[in-house]
């Protein structure tokens, strides 16, 4: 299933780029930084010649797209004095290989990607190395596409978290026999796939010891909210007695919260979630969603970052770890991080670290559930 949907998408880089002249990059935007464009049109300002191009996926399956990974790239990569260029394919694959095309052009000497799906990313690849580029692959795996480095958090992990936070919260409401719903993420994206093993994993038992019932299971491509909500809007249809849901990230988390709370049945139907948004952490202050998993970005781009710093030195760093491609089945070094659950109770610890804001969390609505949760301004 997903090899046909990844095959649907295939098509080669565009023949042509253009090059435009700008100080810096950057859009008017405010969440844009300087060396940073939202264009996806397949142009490059030039601002990264001689150093880093990065292309990110989307600004819709997650809002770290938008909000984090940008920010903490550009930093680091300022703090190392090296020239840099930040584009966002906007969730078009035809845009990631144009763009990657044109930083390439530009005269990048090291390329950053996170895919929107191998298919794009890999032509992308293979263009770089055609020009002896290297290339990192950033959060996502690019399947068949022979990265020389990946930065990730151990994305089983996520879903193992995923599923023993789902099975702690239907245990604590001492849900018996619980139908289990289970909302996947985009079958393009290899780390869906992760995650989705790991969850399974742990919940795979509980339905082989006929303690859990094994509900509706389906993906969601593109990560796409709006799409998750029909989808899940059907499944409860389908199965009015479903107890708990396994949703693989915030976005597709919240989608089915606003179903669920369409039949008053938020906060009775545990609901997971991952990316720590704030959004999902307002969630589950409010009751509606029980856990998420907090993958520490800052620490993702940071490690990406002094990977290819060295490469534009002309170094190339040893790392610990190494990932087999499932598809390529060859293996590729592999900066693992670790994920962290959160709960009610450890939401707070996302403030005093300072990934997430006082102000932008406990707005007037969530105020009280903030307290209650003793984070303080």
């Amino acid at each position: 299933m997903r090899k046909a949907l990844i095959a649907l998408l295939a098509a080669g880089l565009l023949s042509s780029v253009t090059l435009t002249a700008c100080d810096d990059g950057a859009d008017s935007d405010d969440t844009s930084v300087s060396g940073t464009s939202g264009n996806s049109s397949g142009t490059s300002s030039g601002a990264g010649k001689n150093g880093v191009g990065v292309i990110l996926p989307d600004t819709t399956s997650s809002t770290r797209w938008k909000n984090d990974d940008p920010k903490y790239l550009a930093a680091a990569f300022k703090a190392a004095n090296i020239p840099y260029e930040i584009q966002n394919a906007e969730g078009d694959p035809e845009a990631f290989k144009a763009i990657g095309n044109a930083l390439l052009a530009s005269g990048v000497k090291v390329l950053v990607i996170a895919n929107f799906d191998s298919t794009s990313a890999k032509v992308v690849i293979d263009a770089a190395k055609a020009r002896k580029i290297p290339v990192i692959d950033y959060d996502r795996l690019t399947l068949n596409g022979g990265a020389d480095y990946y930065v990730s958090f151990d994305n089983e992990e996520v879903g193992r978290l995923q599923g023993e936070g789902l099975v702690s919260c239907l245990t604590k409401k001492d849900v018996e026999d619980p139908v289990i719903a289970e909302l996947n993420g985009s079958p393009t994206d290899n780390n869906a796939t992760q995650f989705k093993t790991g969850y399974d994993g742990v919940l795979q038992a509980k339905y082989d010891a006929a303690t859990y019932m094994k509900g509706p299971d389906q993906w969601v491509q593109d990560w796409d909210a709006d799409e998750g909500k029909e989808i899940f809007a059907q499944m409860l249809k389908q199965w009015p007695n479903i107890d708990g849901v396994l949703s693989a990230n915030d976005g597709l988390g919240n989608a089915a919260i606003e179903v669920l709370k369409s039949k008053g049945l938020n906060g009775k139907v545990p609901v997971t979630g991952q990316d720590a948004t704030v959004q999902g952490l307002q969630n589950i202050l409010a009751g509606d969603q029980c856990m998420t998993v907090y993958k520490a970005t800052k620490k993702e781009a940071d490690a990406a970052a002094e990977l290819a710093i060295a490469l534009v030195k002309g170094s190339k760093k040893t790392v610990d770890d190494k990932i087999k491609d499932p598809e390529s089945g060859a293996y590729v070094p592999f900066v693992k991080l670790s994920p962290v659950s959160i709960t009610f109770k450890t939401v707070k610890t996302l403030v005093t670290e300072g990934y997430v804001t006082y102000k932008d969390l406990c707005t007037s609505k969530y105020a009280a559930k903030c307290a209650a949760a003793g984070i303080d301004s």
